[in-house]
C-alpha cells in the first residue's frame, strides 16, 4: 500500500501515458494521409511505446494494493502545418511527460515511498531518451530543408526504427 496522494499521482500518470498512446496514433494517422509510410510506422511503434508505460503504472499500483483507475481520454490533435511542426509537438509533449515523471518522483521521496522511487527511476531514464529522440528528427529534418528528396529521406529513416515490442511483454525474448 502507499499514500494516497502517491497512488492518485501514478493513477493520473497513467490517463497521461494513455493520452500520449492515443497523440501517437493520431500522429500515425497524419503521416499515412501525407504519404509517409516510415513516418506511420516510427509513430506507431512510439503510440505502443507508451501503451506499455500505461501498462507498467497500471501492474505497479496493482501489486501495492491500489486501484488502477482509467479515466476518459481528451481527444488528440488530428492534423498538423507540417511535419516538423508534429515533431516540434511531441519534444514538447515529452517535455511535459518528464515533468510528470519528475513530479511524481519528487512526491515519491516526498512521502518516503522507496519502492516506488526505484520504480520511477526507468521512467526518468526513460524521458531523457525519449526526448533525445524528438530532438534527433527534428534535427533531421532540419538539415533537409527544402533539399529535393529530402523529406523522402526523413520517411526512410524513420521507417528504420525498430518494431515496439509488444506492451503486455514489454522485455525481450532472452
Amino acid at each position: 500500500m502507499f499514500a494516497k496522494k502517491m497512488e492518485t499521482a501514478l493513477v493520473h500518470q497513467i490517463y497521461e501515458e494513455m493520452y500520449s498512446f492515443y497523440l501517437y496514433l493520431a500522429m500515425a494517422e497524419y503521416g499515412a494521409a501525407e504519404g509517409m509510410p516510415g513516418l506511420r510506422h516510427w509513430m506507431q511503434n512510439q503510440a505502443m511505446e507508451e501503451l506499455s508505460h500505461a501498462i507498467k503504472f497500471m501492474n505497479y499500483i496493482s501489486e501495492k494494493g491500489g486501484n488502477a483507475e482509467l479515466k476518459a481520454l481528451q481527444a488528440p490533435p488530428k492534423s498538423w502545418k507540417s511535419v516538423k511542426t508534429m515533431f516540434e509537438e511531441v519534444l514538447k509533449h515529452e517535455q511535459h511527460i518528464t515533468g510528470c515523471i519528475n513530479n511524481l518522483a519528487d512526491i515519491a521521496i516526498s512521502v518516503k515511498d522507496h519502492a516506488t522511487a526505484n520504480f520511477l527511476n526507468w521512467f526518468v531514464a526513460e524521458q531523457v531518451e525519449e526526448e533525445a529522440n524528438a530532438k534527433a528528427v527534428i534535427d533531421m529534418i532540419k538539415l533537409t530543408g527544402s533539399a529535393p528528396g529530402g523529406m523522402f529521406m526523413v520517411d526512410r529513416e524513420l521507417a528504420a526504427r525498430p518494431a515496439a515490442l509488444h506492451p503486455l511483454n514489454p522485455t525481450p525474448a532472452a
